[in-house]
């Protein structure tokens, strides 16, 4: 018998709240039974496995990664485009690390290609026709801006910039600012 009100959409959503809370690399099925005050059994009828529903939350996370950049970017180009695509990234971290780690997750070649990562791949390459990038140096960029902005976050979130008097913001918007003066180098006009 289905439990009333369990779906697999309120376990994915209760799952990334989870790996809000305890880290995603916690989550599995039996602590969200757990948290529903359920058997873990009565929790299979919506997900496979603690591998199922990692791969939910990090679809999840992806979806909303991607609205929150499309938001962000509306209307803007260059600079303001890129500041507004990397902020979104840091805030979403900051506001969701479990979601965030989960937005990491490696997926199968045929779940990737549906999630919302390639929203966000199209529009990291909207940004960066903006600075007239052709091929690979476009590849290239998508490249850095995401280990850039992804390292800058993983070092941030474990404390990384914890030991000096600069403060973190200062330094991503130097970053920030240093990337754009890299690309607007790089433009083959």
């Amino acid at each position: 018998m289905v439990r009333v009100g369990l779906t697999a959409e309120r376990l994915t959503r209760a799952g990334a709240e989870l790996a809000d809370e305890v880290g995603f690399q916690q989550v599995t099925v039996s602590e969200l039974a757990r948290r529903f005050d359920v058997k873990v059994a009565s929790l299979y009828s919506h997900v496979r496995n603690s591998q199922d529903l990692r791969t939910r939350i990090a679809l999840l996370a992806l979806d909303e990664l991607a609205d929150r950049a499309a938001d962000a970017l509306a209307g803007r180009a260059g600079k303001d485009a890129l500041t507004a695509f990397a902020d979104t990234y840091r805030d979403y971290a900051r506001q969701h690390p479990g979601r965030y780690a989960a937005a990491q997750f490696r997926l199968d070649p045929e779940t990737a290609a549906a999630s919302g990562g390639v929203r966000q791949a199209q529009m990291t390459r909207a940004i960066l026709r903006g600075y007239d990038l052709a091929e690979p140096d476009q590849t290239h960029a998508v490249r850095m801006l995401g280990g850039v902005v992804h390292g800058y976050i993983a070092l941030e979130s474990s404390g990384g910039f914890a030991h000096t008097a600069v403060d973190p913001q200062e330094s991503w918007d130097w970053i920030v600012d240093s990337l754009d003066t890299l690309l607007r180098a790089r433009a083959t006009h």
